[in-house]
């Protein structure tokens, strides 16, 4: 699918994006091991955690969908999953198929885990490693990706495990697996990760722990062979996704755009202090929590912005949010570094050196150093035809850049979009945008 965002003026109105996807795929998994019905309510109906719904019914859980993002899950515990008949395939849902894992490593029987190109490419080496360690047999193919076969015991071993990076997928998978262990699990990570699987587990009866330590970074720990509660869950907004319009309006002088019912989690918000330092005036209102995560109205008014600086040690914190950074600081004044960006190449696609090669088809001055990536900001030409290699925060990047050149960006396998944010191209419309699929101007 091929799309194309034109330039447009000053971006006004009020939206709510969907529901996150981090929450939705954990509210699903979770629910799916409780004993008891839950209920969820906001759930993103996107592709990726559809991916989740399909394969936890392929595991025995029945998931009733009562209307758009209200759906009742079936909880058969911790350890009452059941054998599936076929292929778990999880389309491109990379956090789908990393906790799925942690799940699976609990269970004694085996199963065979694929997904789309694009997540067969990617490494599961992070997450299968420590789960070998706790007693699953996984059988993977070169370079310890998709497809592959898990096998594993209904009694697993505590471990202590020392993460290379802070990923919330890796940390998610070992706790989840820790729930089928006795004793305590315990997770240590370099820097703070997204901490929505410990909310919601704590919130469900489990004993979670985190500790900061004296040389830095903290210890996640949780106490295993426990029953999880049913709970009525609510999804807020997506902040990864409510990125996208917030990057829109922020640098269209005269924009003002309000981002209903955002989740504010800490480890969620480095994306948006960073784009408060380049000069957009972001405020918060109706800030109030909504089922164990803090939640707020974001104001984002238009300004002209500033060159910045992003240290290696925020990536954590806004890891999904850089593509649409990458694109504010192409239209900010002066020239702007982000380091510590290995983490990009191992996404989707290799978000690093796309984000380069797009912004430079569109005129903006741009390298990659090592793991650096520095910007030159400035009016932005436009007027590129861009792959996004059906990676859908590529494709939304370019269409927000699209609105902000001189002349249109096209950008090409735009379908992914819907993974993560469908209705992405209505919202964005809805506020002043102008984005079309090119089918529409035959």
């Amino acid at each position: 699918m091929e799309m194309m965002a034109e330039p447009h003026g000053a971006l006004k109105g009020r939206a709510r994006v969907p529901g996150d996807k981090s929450i939705s795929h954990r509210a699903l998994m979770l629910a799916a091991l409780a004993v008891g019905e839950s209920r969820i309510e906001g759930l993103l109906e996107g592709e990726d955690v559809l991916a989740t719904a399909r394969a936890l019914r392929a595991l025995g859980v029945a998931l009733v969908r009562d209307a758009p993002g209200v759906w009742r899950v079936h909880g058969v515990g911790t350890g009452g999953l059941a054998e599936p008949e076929e292929v778990l395939d999880l389309g491109n849902a990379g956090t789908a198929a990393r906790l799925l894992l942690g799940i699976l490593a609990g269970h004694g029987f085996t199963s065979f885990l694929s997904g789309d190109a694009s997540l067969r490419r990617r490494p599961m080496g992070r997450v299968v490693r420590p789960l070998r360690e706790m007693g699953a047999q996984i059988l993977c193919r070169s370079g310890e990706r998709l497809p592959l076969a898990i096998t594993g015991r209904f009694r697993l071993l505590p471990i202590v495990w020392r993460s290379e990076v802070a990923s919330a997928q890796v940390k998610s998978a070992i706790l989840l697996a820790g729930l089928h262990a006795p004793g305590k699990t315990t997770v240590i990570e370099p820097l703070p990760s997204r901490d929505h699987t410990e909310r919601m587990l704590r919130g469900m009866g489990a004993s979670v722990a985190v500790e900061a330590l004296p040389e830095g970074g903290q210890a996640i720990s949780i106490e295993g062979e426990i029953e999880l509660s049913p709970q009525s869950f609510t999804v807020p907004a997506d902040p990864s996704s409510a990125f996208f319009p917030a990057v829109a309006a922020a640098v269209t002088p005269g924009s003002e755009i309000l981002l209903e019912e955002v989740c504010l989690n800490p480890t969620r918000t480095g994306a948006y202090e960073v784009l408060a330092a380049m000069g957009a005036e972001i405020t918060v209102v109706d800030r109030r929590e909504l089922a164990g995560e803090p939640v707020g109205t974001l104001r984002v008014r238009g300004d002209a912005l500033k060159a910045v600086d992003v240290p290696a040690e925020r990536a954590p914190s806004m890891i999904d949010e850089y593509p649409a950074l990458f694109v504010a600081a192409a239209c900010a004044r002066g020239k702007s570094r982000f380091r510590g960006l290995a983490e990009l190449r191992v996404k989707e696609s290799d978000r690093l050196a796309k984000m380069a090669e797009g912004l430079a088809a569109c005129g903006v001055r741009c390298a990659i150093e090592g793991d650096d990536l520095w910007i030159e900001g400035g009016p932005v030409r436009g007027g590129a035809e861009i792959d996004a290699a059906l990676d859908h925060r590529i494709a939304m990047s370019f269409l927000v850049l699209g609105g902000l050149a001189r002349l249109p960006v096209r950008v090409r396998g735009a379908e992914t979009i819907a993974t993560s944010f469908p209705g992405f191209a209505d919202l964005m419309n809805g506020l002043g945008a102008r984005i079309r699929p090119l089918e529409a101007s035959a």
